[in-house]
């Protein structure tokens, strides 16, 4: 019922009831003016009973707004009734702003937990308000139980603490955390007095820094001592008269270390593109027949006769990859073996299938062999079992790395068997999906 309505219903009723009052006072009141008196008495009994039956409305409507807005406003009629129409669409439409709220604030947390850094906030006494699950990983905290806890308790690193007693740090800290990790940890005021720790994991990225200086010292040391070589036989020279003997000898041994410059240059760069580059495709086939018989061909012309070689080809087979990937790390195998044994020994190449559908190239020889506590950084990068004989036969230290990085590329390892003074057995093992046993392929798709 509408306001305009409920106010005709109220003075019809209070007219009916005045009229009502005025003719039964007239008849019954005995005094010149019942009328008035009876119209007076009417309409006070109505007015107190429209007042009793307001004020139980409101107390229903009281009642209401405290213990259960969830259900429409008891009162239907009248001012009363406008008042709670409209308190309970205020109140739905606060409760729809805040169920909003809730799911934008809920949407946002999951996407800071989805995150691969850390963040925890704290409020104004350094206590830990949140913090995401990569968060607790990196300070080793639990989300529940270290809640409302002082942040310096829990994590000591002296820089850290450093850092948080200042309030403020306009540059990322670098402290240890256990399980020998490191993290890059940032703190970010924001709000009224609250702060936003932000910590990422940096160890793989300070391995690789490491290995990279390693690396550049090592080929700077490595092409320094070639280069001072170089420069003593020049100024001997153009300092020193000697016979033509002398001086071919000289020449010789000048080839000899700008070959094993070039050696160097070469394989550093192979390394080099070989992590820099994409994933081999599964789409290019390389017959494993065509590959052993350029392995084989190479082989005998590198070693001149000095040792007996035999390839295998084994069962026909394509391997999905890259052709000059998979050449170069059989080649470092071979050419490593033929390195490594003396003169007379022998030097097998034999590609073979798996039960399970891998595929193995093996190289064995009959060499010096090597001491099992080598074998886990014989693929480090300049790892020398006797530096002295490396260099002696040209090696680079970086051959058995290019292997390795090349089988891990096409999803395979390389394992190494190995027993001084009874040679050595080094076998790259390839994936059975990179394997096709059908049939070899045609010359045309290498």
């Amino acid at each position: 019922m509408n306001l305009s309505l409920w106010l005709a219903v109220r003075a019809l009723l209070l007219a009916v009831c005045g009229g009502a009052g005025a003719f039964f006072g007239r008849r019954y009141i005995d005094h010149p003016d019942g009328w008035i008196h009876g119209a007076a008495i009417g309409l006070a009994a109505l007015s107190v009973t429209l007042l009793l039956f307001d004020t139980l409305r409101m107390r229903a409507l009281a009642r209401w707004l405290v213990t259960d807005t969830a259900r429409p406003a008891p009162v239907h009629t009248g001012p009363l009734a406008e008042l709670g129409y409209r308190i309970d669409r205020a109140l739905k439409a606060r409760e729809a702003m805040t169920a909003s709220e809730q799911d934008r604030i809920a949407q946002f947390l999951s996407a800071i937990e989805a995150s691969p850094n850390g963040v925890l906030l704290l409020n104004a006494a350094d206590r830990i308000q949140w913090m995401n699950r990569v968060s607790a990983e990196h300070f080793g905290l639990d989300p529940q139980r270290d809640l409302e806890q002082s942040i310096t308790n829990l994590v000591r690193a002296p820089a850290f603490v450093t850092m948080m007693r200042a309030g403020q740090h306009r540059e990322p800290i670098v402290i240890p955390v256990p399980g020998g990790r490191s993290l890059s940890v940032q703190l970010r005021p924001y709000g009224d007095g609250m702060k936003l720790l932000l910590s990422q994991d940096i160890t793989e990225r300070e391995r690789n820094e490491s290995m990279r200086r390693e690396f550049v010292a090592n080929v700077s040391h490595e092409l320094r001592s070639p280069l001072t070589v170089l420069m003593g036989f020049i100024e001997t020279l153009s300092d020193v008269e000697m016979d033509a003997a002398e001086r071919a000898r000289i020449y010789a041994l000048m080839s000899q270390q700008g070959q094993r410059m070039l050696s160097l240059v070469t394989d550093s760069l192979t390394l080099a593109q070989i992590e820099g580059s994409s994933r081999p495709r599964v789409d290019t086939w390389i017959d494993v027949g065509g590959l052993l018989e350029r392995i084989g061909s190479d082989a005998r012309a590198f070693d001149q006769g000095r040792h007996v070689v035999t390839v295998e080809a084994g069962p026909p087979a394509r391997i999905s990859g890259t052709e000059s990937e998979l050449y170069s790390a059989v080649w470092n195998l071979v050419s490593n073996a033929l390195r490594y044994t003396a003169d007379g020994g022998s030097v097998s190449v034999r590609w073979r299938l798996e039960p399970g559908g891998r595929g193995e190239f093996s190289v064995t020889d009959t060499g010096i062999g090597i001491r099992r506590e080598h074998l886990p950084r014989l693929t480090e990068r300049f790892y020398r079992v006797d530096s002295g004989r490396s260099r002696e036969t040209g090696g680079t230290g970086l051959g058995l790395s290019i292997v390795k990085h090349v089988a891990q590329r096409h999803g395979g390892e390389l394992r190494i068997e190995s027993e001084p003074g009874k040679g050595s057995t080094f076998t790259l093992v390839l994936p059975a999906s990179r394997i096709d046993a059908d049939a070899p392929c045609p010359a045309g798709d290498r």
